[in-house]
């Protein structure tokens, strides 16, 4: 088994401080690393085609002439993503 990602590690968190009853519930039954893992892909998957949506919406700078300025760009483009997967996948 995998160790879990930087989103099934925020899933386990958010369940544990804000639904604890469910956070025991699926302890107790088994259902909570099989779902921190499922979390962990879908959102990883969901970012990078959010990420690769984005970049087609607004092209980054040429990488070979302004590398800080593409650099700036995607981690830009990668915050925004991040954003809408953590809200809608991580703590829902």
């Amino acid at each position: 088994e995998k160790p879990l990602g930087k989103y099934g590690r925020m899933r386990k968190t958010y369940l544990k401080e804000h639904r604890p009853i469910l956070y025991n519930q699926m302890l107790l039954n088994g259902t909570l690393w099989p779902h921190l893992q499922d979390v962990q892909r879908v959102a990883s998957e969901q970012l990078e085609r959010t990420i690769a949506a984005l970049a087609d919406k607004f092209p980054a700078p040429d990488k070979e002439r302004a590398q800080l300025l593409w650099v700036a760009h995607m981690n830009g483009l990668k915050a925004q993503a991040e954003e809408v997967v953590v809200r809608e996948i991580v703590y829902q």
